[in-house]
């Protein structure tokens, strides 16, 4: 099983300088290429400080430039907020200086509220219609002159300049739902998904659609499955004890922009108080620990075997979740230290 990093520019107060994110982000990944991390993903995301992505090919251009040897993982742009040859040439143009380390993931966005500012109109239960449009039309553009006239875009003859390094550029789908899963495996792409904070049984419904979209499929698939999950490694109670208080608090604020249940000021999501959400599985302090990649470096490799049984080819640390910088840190490096090696040990032998 190989590991990945997903990680945001974020801040959760205005208080934070915007210029420790930065400089955070940028070690976070340096840390994870040396310890030979295989991809890097940056998400897209628009007028929230809780995910700072306005433009993922402009943060992997960056990290690409200090951390040499990690992939570089879009995770993922959403494709009802672009035009397919704007899309194609920015992806292809990562590729080219990043000499074909480009990951391409592409999904149907999350919140509805960055719907109504980004694509007014447009329903995000509706948008996994822009995406399927969407991949096939980028894909044609990088191979060369194309003309489309489809649903939702109409041009004439036009290429990607420049064109991608890679002759196959990784293509990566974000699925929960079947639609997708049958959609990525039909197109042979690989596949991310998030079972958010649901316990291992989301995961293994995630392998159920799976397996019944390769059999749909004539048992075809060649594709990768990766798995991201919250991550935090501790030694310490007071450890312990913050990254849940951090992920409740986070939660929180997810909740607001997933049901626009609260203000957003100055791109801050309003909390939703957090007596309001006892036992709500969710965000229930023992659930989260239970079911998120949370515990002591023994517990975390034990709680990796599972995904590894399942089938999942990459677990993905996702280490933005409003907990400070220098724990994440600490997490970061414990997981190196402590909890790689088991699985390099297995690779190895």
């Amino acid at each position: 099983m190989k590991f990945h990093l997903a990680i945001n520019l974020e801040r959760m107060t205005p208080d934070v300088d915007m210029h420790e994110v930065r400089d955070h982000t940028l070690e976070m990944v340096k840390m994870a290429d040396a310890a030979g991390f295989e991809i890097a993903w940056a998400a897209e995301h628009h007028a929230m400080e809780m995910t700072i992505a306005p433009n993922p090919f402009q943060i992997l251009t960056w990290w690409g430039e200090h951390a040499k040897n990690i992939r570089l993982g879009v995770g993922v742009v959403n494709a009802a907020y672009w035009h397919p040859i704007n899309l194609a040439g920015e992806a292809a143009f990562l590729d080219l200086i990043s000499d074909g380390r480009l990951e391409f993931g592409i999904g149907s966005g999350a919140y509805q509220r960055e719907f109504d500012r980004m694509k007014p109109g447009l329903d995000q239960r509706d948008s996994w219609r822009y995406m399927q449009e969407m991949l096939p039309v980028v894909q044609k553009l990088w191979e060369g002159d194309y003309e489309h006239n489809g649903e939702f875009w109409q041009f004439p003859t036009a290429t990607s300049c420049p064109k991608p390094v890679q002759k196959d550029v990784p293509v990566w789908v974000a699925a929960r739902a079947p639609i997708t899963f049958d959609y990525a495996v039909e197109n042979n792409c690989n596949i991310m998904s998030w079972p958010l904070t649901m316990p291992m049984s989301e995961a293994e419904t995630y392998r159920e659609r799976l397996d019944a979209s390769i059999a749909k499929n004539g048992g075809k698939y060649d594709g990768r499955w990766a798995m991201m999950r919250h991550a935090c490694v501790y030694e310490t109670e007071a450890d312990r004890q913050n990254a849940i208080d951090s992920i409740r608090v986070q939660l929180s604020q997810f909740g607001n922009l997933l049901m626009k249940s609260g203000e957003v000021v100055n791109g801050f999501p309003e909390q939703v108080p957090l007596d309001s959400l006892e036992g709500n599985a969710r965000v229930d302090p023992e659930m989260l620990e239970q079911n998120l990649m949370f515990g002591s470096p023994e517990q975390v490799v034990e709680k990796l075997k599972p995904y590894e049984a399942l089938g999942v080819d990459a677990f993905i640390y996702y280490a933005s979740m409003g907990l400070d910088m220098a724990q994440q840190k600490r997490s970061l490096q414990l997981f190196i230290d402590k909890v790689l090696p088991a699985f390099e040990q297995k690779d190895a032998a």
